[in-house]
């Protein structure tokens, strides 16, 4: 959630979720009552258990899982895993003061589906956000990987700050001017008032961590994370290098920065980039469906023509159908019957969250529905057209909060990490040329881009460096199109950091592989966990999209010799849908 972009029309469809970096998409002084901790100070405990030691006999209370933000069959499903248990653990509120007497609870879930005679342990699991609920993810994680969970059993956790666990929950009052830069300082403003904001970061979490694995009675944990949570796992391995045993990074930040804003910087270019070089190609490949046009620039003309981003409706199915399709390609033909839909209506700029409400129902009416793969992805697009829905319900509220003076409350945990894990730009006007950058760099995500939280927002810690002696044997899983977590960011991380390689999977935008369903993917990552062996690099080839039958080359080749992608941020389509996109606008301009 991202309110400082809810008081402008086009900006503010993007707010729940579109910049997150989930799979379900970053030091100065402190606020007030935090604590700022240098790095060299944050590695000085090597065990959570010693700094936690008078909270370690406490007695967990074992009781039936229920997640409730999943689907009936889905939750059914994974109550069915074997050993499967919640529990509430209480851990202190602040790590670097952990017997002042404050505490909160994280809540976890266990499974117990290891053979005991070749079991290697827990493995905990994160779903990234930052701020999404990994509490069903040990379970998730039983299920999609079986040959995994005969030798682990993996954990899963709401972080702190989320979901079960102890939450963090902000208000503010949205400003009636509509001014983004003074809302966003407001939301900052109503986050940093609350107690717990200052402990809700990544450092605090990987406490967390470390305290459950010796609550658990384990030496060592292992990890799958995704998106966030590969940030997570990193700042784990860094504090805890001995407690470390086998780390899985999917699809990764750039692990070498301080703090997160190096990663969100790429997220726009890179959802550009897939939106021109994948998705477009997908749906000029399937012209007799969508009934446009077999060349992908043809259809990004309509597109534009038709308002773009630049018009509230279609930034709102960007952001709440076409981005989410680029964390999983399965909603490809949903994303692409929306923008098709969306170039076919044509209709009148919105004027007000209300009227944007109406229009979206036009859109789903409109809508023929999925006929490619209509049953797996008919099903996904129900459920971003719901999702749609309640995006708009949410700024419906928001505009009326804005006129009568209310307060509006938001989940503060996505920005409350990102921000705090080191300093951002504060600066304006740094901002204002980024956005301004934005336009004509990546002009398809770019107008509703604005300064983020983190701007208003002082860090209380920044992630410590990788110790290059002890650094445990890393694995990093990329995807060439990521649009959340940029190739880019995995490419380097694996460069940088010692002991650490990668698994690229070259002409797939898919964020969040594992299990991915081909034996280059899956079988290095099992050997990896299973074995211990780590692999070099390994350029693995792509699945299809849906209602195809091969995959088709895009972007860069693979570069043999290192066996990385050879990528580029800016390809030669996308220069020429920049150019063509910026003559539009020159020549309306001119028409006015």
């Amino acid at each position: 959630m991202i309110p400082q972009s809810m008081t402008t029309r086009a900006a503010a469809v993007a707010a729940a979720g579109a910049l997150t970096l989930s799979l379900a998409p970053a030091a100065s002084a402190a606020p007030e009552g935090g604590a700022t901790v240098s790095a060299s100070s944050q590695s000085s405990h090597a065990d959570a258990g010693e700094l936690g030691a008078h909270l370690l006999d406490q007695d967990l209370t074992w009781e039936d899982c229920t997640f409730p933000d999943l689907a009936p069959q889905t939750q059914a499903a994974l109550q069915e895993i074997e050993g499967l248990a919640c529990a509430d653990v209480t851990v202190p509120r602040d790590w670097h003061d952990p017997t002042d007497g404050e505490t909160i609870t994280v809540r976890l879930s266990v499974t117990d589906t290891a053979d005991p005679e070749r079991s290697q342990g827990i493995a905990l699991v994160n779903p990234g956000g930052p701020g999404g609920s990994g509490l069903p993810w040990g379970a998730a994680m039983a299920m999609r990987s079986p040959d995994l969970a005969e030798e682990f059993n993996f954990v899963g956790f709401d972080p702190r700050g989320v979901g079960q666990s102890t939450q963090l929950s902000c208000e503010y009052q949205p400003d009636t001017s509509h001014d983004a830069w003074e809302d966003g300082a407001a939301a900052a403003a109503g986050c940093l008032d609350n107690l717990l904001t200052p402990f809700i970061t990544t450092e605090q979490t990987a406490y967390d961590m470390d305290f459950l694995r010796a609550l658990l009675n384990e030496d060592r944990i292992s990890y799958v994370g995704y998106s966030y949570g590969t940030w997570l796992g990193s700042w784990y391995q860094t504090l805890f290098p001995s407690h470390s045993h086998r780390f899985l990074l999917d699809s990764a930040t750039d692990l070498t920065r301080k703090s997160l804003q190096e990663t969100w910087d790429l997220q726009p270019r890179s959802r550009d980039r897939q939106f021109q070089d994948m998705l477009l190609p997908y749906m000029a490949r399937n012209h007799e469906t969508y009934q446009l046009s077999e060349d992908p620039l043809e259809i990004r003309r309509a597109w534009e023509q038709a308002g773009g981003t630049r018009d509230p409706l279609g930034a709102l199915i960007t952001a709440q159908i076409v981005i989410p399709a680029m964390y999983s390609t399965a909603g490809y033909p949903g994303a692409a019957d929306a923008v098709a839909t969306f170039i076919a209506l044509d209709a009148p700029e919105a004027d007000g969250a209300t009227e944007l409400a109406a229009q979206l129902e036009d859109l789903i009416a409109a809508s023929d529905g999925v006929a490619v793969d209509p049953v797996e992805s008919g099903a996904v697009q129900a459920q971003l057209f719901e999702k749609a829905r309640e995006e708009v319900q949410r700024l419906v509220e928001v505009e009326r909060a804005a006129a009568t003076g209310e307060t509006v409350s938001f989940d503060g945990s996505f920005d409350a990490i990102r921000c705090q894990d080191g300093q951002w730009n504060r600066s304006r006007g740094y901002w204002d040329a980024w956005v301004a950058d934005l336009n004509t760099k990546a002009p398809y995500i770019g107008p509703f881009m604005g300064a983020p939280l983190c701007a208003h927002w002082p860090a209380v810690t920044e992630k410590p460096k990788p110790h290059q002696r002890t650094h445990p044997e890393t694995l990093i899983l990329q995807s060439e199109f990521d649009a959340a977590t940029p190739y880019e960011a995995g490419e380097r991380s694996a460069k940088i950091m010692p002991n650490t390689t990668l698994i690229s999977v070259n002409n797939e935008g898919t964020h969040g592989l594992f299990p991915y369903g081909t034996t280059c993917v899956d079988d290095s990552v099992e050997a990896f966990f299973l074995d211990g062996t780590l692999p070099k690099n390994v350029a693995c080839g792509a699945l299809p999209l849906p209602g195809e039958d091969q995959a088709y080359q895009v972007g860069g080749d693979v570069h043999e010799a290192q066996q990385t992608v050879k990528v580029k941020m800016r390809t030669d389509a996308v220069k020429e849908a920049n150019r063509m996109v910026r003559e539009m606008l020159m020549e309306q301009h001119h028409g006015e």
